[in-house]
């Protein structure tokens, strides 16, 4: 494989990602949030809550990031930290009262405002474009586990 063959396909994904980004970062900044703000709220939307570590694994923010955007969020009324019930080290961040009404306010408005681009394709290529991303996700998650795994294991096998 060349990089004739790579490289296209990398470069139109980033563009496609970055285009998303501007749309959805615009629109969820037009509606009073920042993008992981957002991200948080829908995560947590419709659930019981999560620990960090399930709303790490669950949403694009980092580590690093999470405790600060959760802080801003709980400044707000829009989440509250509670003790896990069955878990006394971990921490369950849920949506108040608040963060409910936000998560209703903006989740299904967010969507219709992005729905007309995904309506730009067709049914049928819309769900070709869903089988060839998860394909390609599932051949970078077996280069990553590939990579983790370390070379002294790869040597042994």
């Amino acid at each position: 494989m060349s990089k004739a063959t790579v490289v296209p396909v990398l470069r139109e994904l980033v563009r496609c990602y970055q285009s998303f980004e501007r749309a959805s970062g615009a629109h969820v900044r037009s509606l009073g949030f920042t993008p992981a703000q957002f991200d948080i709220i829908a995560t947590l939307g419709n659930t019981r809550g999560m620990t960090f570590r399930e709303l790490g694994t669950r949403t694009l923010i980092t580590k690093g990031t999470l405790t600060g955007v959760v802080d801003r969020l709980a400044g707000r009324g829009i989440v509250q930290r509670c003790d896990h019930p069955s878990d006394g080290r971990a921490t369950l961040v849920r949506l108040t009262p608040r963060g409910e009404r936000a998560f209703r306010e903006v989740f299904d408005p967010h969507l219709a405002f992005m729905q007309p681009a995904f309506e730009a394709l067709s049914e049928s290529d819309r769900a070709a474009l869903v089988r060839r991303l998860r394909s390609l996700r599932e051949a970078l998650d077996r280069r990553m586990e590939a990579l983790q795994s370390g070379p002294s294991r790869r040597k042994a096998a």
